[in-house]
């Protein structure tokens, strides 16, 4: 088998690992103190111990919150598969999860309830039954499941947002769980760490009050991730002598220094699991299949090219009379003069020209021009859709470039007069 065939293959396989969060998070899952265990150990001990629970998952988006309590769903739906009923979303089953950004409205969360729940134990289920019905369903359905010892686990996404309005149906969940009969699990997802204090007296003295924070990986985390998903197994259809020393060169690169700079570059801007799993599959896509291995230059384009802002590539194209009118315009914002128009930006184009006398000094006429093409690229714009009737030079403008975008636009463009970054770098 020729090396790009190998190459090719090798490609689909670790872009399929990085497709697959059950693949993704097994290895965090390993240590007791992981949320995975410490999740499975809430919901097992419910199932064991026949006793409700609630707990929250919190974090950032991206931080896998829903893969890991997905994998700890799969993995006790295969440990206990007739004690456990799970009320949320399957999108291979096409199932509806219960999502506030859908469900918040109480009558549509216990509609979706009623119908999941008829669905689970092959009843019929009414589209015509009425809020209270479907809340007296619930309750009930939840004491003849504890009565046949077999756990209802509830999993609600974005669950700051059924902690909003009157609060019935967690309140209606939470208190039928208060008794001895009922025998439920109640996981709430959100990325607001203070979801937990949006929930009303009532609600709140009914919660079990455990929280799982999803913190972004550390750094032993990360060289685990990366070997995991990147390593190839000895045991695939893959040539031994082909995976053996793909999986040396992958070593050489995860340790080499420069390397180690582009990750921690990376994961200081975008520190979620999400975003950095993003990145190796940009990594894997720019694998050169003729050489048939990973290389360093294919990190550091992914990382150029997840990282490429559209506001800097505009800021290379432009001339040097508009550079220094978006100069212009950042000087007036930094000294908070945010209310600016064309005139007042040629005020202090013709004060930095009389400090800095230059070459770079043009008419009027031409400045507005160069003026007009930024609005046009998009680089600034009006401050409001009013005063169509007046003339641009007097319509008030702001920008929409960062201070950042700038310097760094400025610093990267070819010709930039010396001038402008030493103006700019003030």
């Amino acid at each position: 088998m020729g090396i790009e065939n190998l190459a090719q293959k090798a490609q689909i396989l670790i872009r399929s690992r990085l497709c697959n969060p059950n693949f993704i998070f097994k290895p965090l899952s390993d240590s007791p103190d992981s949320n995975y265990s410490k999740l499975k150990f809430i919901i097992s001990s419910s199932i064991m111990e026949a006793c409700n629970n609630s707990v929250l998952l919190l974090g950032p988006r991206g931080s896998g919150k829903v893969a890991v309590l997905e994998l700890v769903l799969s993995d006790l739906l295969e440990e206990y598969p007739d004690t456990i009923t799970v009320i949320r979303n399957d999108l291979f089953e096409m199932q509806i999860r219960l999502n506030g950004l859908l469900h918040s409205e109480d009558n549509s969360a216990f509609k979706e309830i009623a119908r999941q729940l008829c669905m689970e134990h092959h009843l019929l289920f009414s589209k015509m039954a009425s809020f209270d019905d479907n809340s007296q369903f619930m309750i009930a359905m939840l004491r003849e499941c504890g009565l046949a010892h077999k756990t209802v686990i509830f999993a609600l996404d974005e669950f700051d947002l059924f902690a909003q309005g009157k609060q019935r149906l967690l309140y209606s969940l939470l208190d039928a769980m208060q008794s001895v009969t009922s025998q439920a699990v109640v996981v709430g997802v959100s990325c607001r760490l203070d979801a937990d204090q949006l929930l009303e007296k009532r609600v709140r003295s009914r919660f079990s009050h455990r929280k799982l924070l999803f913190l972004p990986p550390s750094k032993e985390d990360v060289q685990r991730l990366l070997e995991h998903i990147l390593s190839l197994p000895m045991d695939s259809s893959l040539a031994h002598d082909y995976t053996a020393e793909f999986n040396e060169k992958l070593q050489s690169i995860l340790a080499d220094e420069r390397f180690k700079e582009i990750i921690s570059n990376y994961l200081n801007s975008n520190s979620t699991t999400n975003h950095l799993l993003r990145f190796l599959f940009i990594a894997i896509s720019n694998m050169e299949l003729k050489s048939g291995f990973l290389s360093l230059e294919n990190f550091k384009d992914a990382l150029s090219s997840i990282q490429r802002q559209p506001k800097q590539e505009c800021i290379k194209d432009c001339s040097i009379l508009e550079l220094y009118i978006l100069v212009c315009m950042k000087r007036l914002e930094i000294r908070e003069q945010n209310s600016y128009n064309f005139s007042s930006v040629m005020k202090e184009y013709k004060s930095i020209h009389d400090s800095f006398p230059t070459s770079d000094y043009y008419a009027q006429n031409v400045c507005l021009r160069a003026f007009e093409h930024l609005l046009q690229r998009g680089l600034i714009c009006f401050t409001d859709n009013r005063g169509h009737s007046q003339s641009i030079e007097f319509r008030q403008v702001k920008l929409v470039v960062s201070y950042a975008e700038l310097q760094e636009g400025l610093k990267s463009y070819r010709s930039c007069p010396a001038i402008l970054l030493k103006l700019i770098d003030r």
